[in-house]
């Protein structure tokens, strides 16, 4: 009699157990690529999930159509209706537009995709960490709508992981070692001229409404190439950059505002001389601003600037190699309004006679800001080119004592005066010039610790006392006894902070 497999036909002789079926794991079913049972293992997890759900189903529509695995959009685990959906994106960007941009950062663009995008166009200004990020096209992709790029930072090569890190007022980026040589980074630990060229061409064919940009170590062809597609494009900052490059800036014809870094202590020493300087004055007409940062120049540089940017308001010179007798061109600059000098260890070398100096009539306000002011006589000779200013500005400059500050007093028409962390000047000096400005109607002292208030005579209280605005705290013994005025502490005799 046949019997089956399964069927023992002798009883006597014990066969082994069966051996119990594993269950396929979810490893087992991926590489088996069983597509039925991929599809049971997925309609399980969401089964599970809507179950494990606190929030009570909807009633499903008549008109609403059941989700399955073969929808176009399979992401979609829930059975609520996504109702940002029903919203156009001009709607949908309208609305995001009014949330803060740091929660647009980082809540918004991780919804979806579609909010991802939509955000992105919503960012302005960006610093760049990423080099391969821009030159693959995704910063332009990803955020369409900018309009202000730094990529100072990504221009110098390091690891990510570098522990060496450098702050400078102008720059704080991540160094490494085996670039520095002589204190300074070598030129091969810099992106070369072609890289960012290539980085500048990829980024301006995606976003062509720049209107600022931070750059460094450009070439000709990429600052050309940047001034003809970009049109709006009216700030410019330019790092590690030589005299010849600066022939791009004739392509920048809505150029408003540019800073020319050439050297920075510690990071790079790049030379731009009287040559740049007049070229930059020859292609940027319609400057308002002007920023130079450790530029080398003389008097036929600034000479080229005054008669060419006759619309130029601003000049601010920090830490200049300026050769002696530069001063006296600042009389060509007819329109300037504010001159400003950070860092600088000499004003001017050689100024020449006073009769050459010339006048600049125009300027408003003048300030300096650590800046070493021991040459008695190019100070003096700044006052005298800078005579017509109303605002004048001392921060933290070394060597302002009585005598270099008198030098001050041809400044007649001076209304505001601002004096921060000059320790050497005294309560004497201060009197016997501000005496002779008839016209000053502000005075702030902040941190000049040899200013005292026993020391005020009543000519200076009664100019105090007609002053529209008066900031006095020479030093903080000054600021202290005014807050405790009348309550009998730290006076001789008086009461005491003591516990008993």
């Amino acid at each position: 009699m046949p019997t089956s497999p399964e069927e023992n036909p002798n009883p006597k002789v014990k066969l082994p157990a069966p051996a119990k079926k594993r269950r396929s794991s979810l490893s087992d079913i991926w590489y088996n690529k069983d597509p039925q049972a991929l599809k049971q293992l997925v309609l399980q997890m969401r089964a599970q999930w809507v179950s494990n759900s606190t929030t009570p189903p909807s009633e499903p529509d008549s008109d609403t159509q059941t989700l399955t695995l073969d929808d176009p959009e399979p992401t979609r685990f829930s059975s609520a209706p996504d109702y940002t959906d029903l919203l156009s994106d001009e709607l949908l960007l309208s609305v995001l537009s009014k949330v803060p941009e740091q929660q647009q950062h980082i809540s918004n663009s991780l919804v979806c995709k579609r909010w991802c995008k939509l955000s992105g166009k919503l960012v302005r200004s960006i610093k760049l960490l990423d080099w391969e990020f821009l030159e693959s096209g995704r910063l332009s992709y990803r955020f369409p709508g900018l309009i202000d790029v730094d990529v100072v930072r990504t221009c110098v090569k390091s690891r990510r992981n570098s522990g060496i890190v450098m702050s400078h007022r102008l720059v704080s980026l991540h160094l490494d070692s085996s670039f520095v040589n002589g204190g300074f980074v070598r030129k091969d630990g810099f992106l070369g001229k072609e890289v960012v060229d290539g980085g500048v061409k990829v980024l301006v064919e995606g976003c062509a409404n720049l209107r600022r940009m931070v750059l460094m170590n450009v070439s000709v062809e990429g600052l050309s190439y940047l001034g003809e597609k970009c049109e709006t494009l009216q700030e410019l900052e330019l790092h590690f950059c030589d005299d010849f490059a600066l022939k791009g800036l004739f392509g920048c014809r809505n150029l408003q505002i540019l800073k020319l870094v050439g050297c920075i202590d510690g990071l790079y020493n790049s030379m731009v001389s009287d040559i740049g300087l007049t070229i930059l004055a020859q292609g940027c007409r319609r400057l308002l601003k002007l920023e130079l940062v450790g530029c080398e120049g003389s008097y036929d540089g600034i000479k080229a600037i005054g008669q060419c940017c006759q619309m130029l308001e601003e000049l601010v010179l920090s830490d200049h190699r300026m050769d002696g007798g530069w001063l006296s061109a600042l009389s060509y600059c007819s329109n300037l309004k504010t001159l400003k000098l950070h860092c600088c260890k000499v004003l001017d070398s050689s100024p020449g006679p006073d009769e050459h100096l010339g006048s600049c009539s125009t300027l408003e306000e003048l300030h300096l800001e650590q800046c070493q002011l021991r040459d008695k006589q190019g100070v003096r000779a700044l006052f005298l080119v800078c005579e017509t200013v109303r605002e004048l500005v001392f921060r933290d400059c070394w060597g302002l004592d009585n005598t270099i500050f008198a030098t001050a007093s041809v400044c007649r028409s001076l209304r505001f005066l601002s004096l921060e962390g000059c320790s050497l000047l005294t309560t004497e000096g201060l009197d016997s010039v501000v005496q002779s400005w008839t016209v000053l109607e502000r005075l702030r002292v902040v941190s000049c610790n040899n200013i005292k208030d026993s020391e005020i005579t009543p000519e200076l209280a009664t100019l105090f006392s007609v002053l529209k605005e008066l900031k006095w705290r020479p030093n903080s013994r000054s600021f202290l006894s005014s807050g405790l005025e009348g309550t009998g502490i730290g006076q001789k005799g008086g009461r005491s902070l003591r516990r008993k």
